[in-house]
């Protein structure tokens, strides 16, 4: 397949720049300017569209047909453009096998699962996964690990009251433990924790992931004061990944505003897409990148933050997140279109911006497909 004309946004390859993309056996074979078809070759015309690597959600729930969560993989994730996907803990220790055998492995959309530590994963919406304390079981997490090395690519602990009950610390040094084991990173779910945010923060490694980094709730990067909290940049330092994780309730204009003022980025944008906001206010990776920009970040910026650096984070920098040749046959083709877009955070307030990234076509392992954005719902 050769993909012509398009301005490819690859910001691991430096950049952006008119050139054409040749894909042959699953990889990126050639990239440069004017490359020519070869006999039998399909070529997709990609003029005035934006080429980028398949772009990477951090942060998804697909065990669909199990976790309350669950939506679909390839009608809500493929179908808009984003090639791979991070399930963020859906599936634990007890609830795996089910999750690989009859989603992950029959899935078009690229599925690399992160384990709850709570061995029954995400089931209920009622009953929190790691209010009984029983359920938080290093031994099974580790063992399933073990069995499932090529696919699991991290751990997850949701550590907000309603999930965790008065088991957080617990939970959290478990999951910790059971990360460095695994030599595994671990991604923390925050917002309306019993325990302070500083304190989960001190104990977080390099490449361990906090997602919902800007939710508008409580133990929030912001302190009392507006003001972003110095445990929150040391972590950064560090090299703690804060990843947005927007959600249907983890995603604050505001938060966001003031942290970028005080030059607190991100350091991967994903969607938290499930079935509670696929409809809206999330609808897709395409529509949370937009927010970004709207928010002032520039094209590159959040391109990088949805393909090189979520890639990086899952152990696939070079693999996946970038069209240097070799690399793995993904491509999102967008359109930048102009016009007058409302956005609405999770809290409910709505901004206007004037362009928005739409999804074209994808390319996942070198078959192309037509892409959209998720339709809103009817009104």
């Amino acid at each position: 397949m050769l993909i012509q004309g398009g301005t490819v946004v690859d910001p691991a390859l430096g950049p952006s720049a008119l050139r054409d993309v040749r894909l042959a056996d699953g990889r990126v074979a050639a990239l440069g300017e004017d490359l020519r078809p070869v006999p039998g070759e399909e070529v997709v015309d990609a003029r005035g569209l934006l080429v980028t690597p398949g772009l990477i959600d951090l942060h998804v729930h697909v065990y669909y047909g199990a976790s309350h969560y669950g939506i679909e993989p390839d009608p809500h994730c493929l179908a808009t453009g984003t090639t791979t996907v991070v399930d963020a803990g859906s599936a634990g220790a007890l609830t795996f096998t089910g999750f690989r055998k009859y989603v992950i492995e029959v899935a078009e959309t690229r599925i690399l699962p992160l384990l709850n530590i709570s061995s029954t994963g995400m089931l209920s919406g009622e009953i929190g996964e790691l209010e009984d304390v029983r359920f938080i079981d290093r031994a099974k997490a580790l063992q399933t690990i073990e069995a499932n090395r090529d696919l699991i690519h991290g751990v997850k602990v949701r550590l907000s009251r309603q999930q965790a009950g008065g088991n957080a610390r617990l939970a959290l040094g478990t999951a910790l433990e059971t990360a460095a084991a695994a030599r595994l990173p671990l991604m923390v779910h925050v917002g309306d924790t019993p325990i302070p945010l500083e304190d989960i923060l001190r104990e977080l490694r390099r490449g361990d992931v906090m997602t919902h980094c800007f939710h508008g709730r409580e133990q929030g990067v912001l302190d009392e004061r507006g003001r972003v909290r110095d445990e929150a940049r040391r972590a950064v330092g560090r090299g703690v990944v804060f990843d947005v994780g927007h959600g249907v309730g983890s995603f604050a204009f505001a938060v966001a505003r003031a942290a970028l003022a005080q030059d607190l980025r991100p350091g991967t944008i994903s969607s938290d897409l499930h079935v509670y906001n696929v409809r809206g206010p999330v609808f897709d990776l395409a529509t949370t990148m937009t927010k970004f920009l709207a928010l002032g970040l520039v094209l590159d910026e959040v391109v990088r933050m949805t393909t090189e650096a979520p890639a990086k984070v899952i152990g696939a920098a070079g693999r996946l997140g970038t069209l240097a040749p070799g690399a793995a046959a993904d491509v999102t083709l967008l359109r930048m279109q102009r016009g007058s877009f409302e956005l609405t955070d999770a809290r409910g307030e709505c901004m206007t911006h004037d362009e928005r990234l739409v999804p074209v076509r994808v390319v996942r392992n070198g078959v192309v497909r037509t892409a959209s954005l998720q339709p809103a719902p009817a009104t």
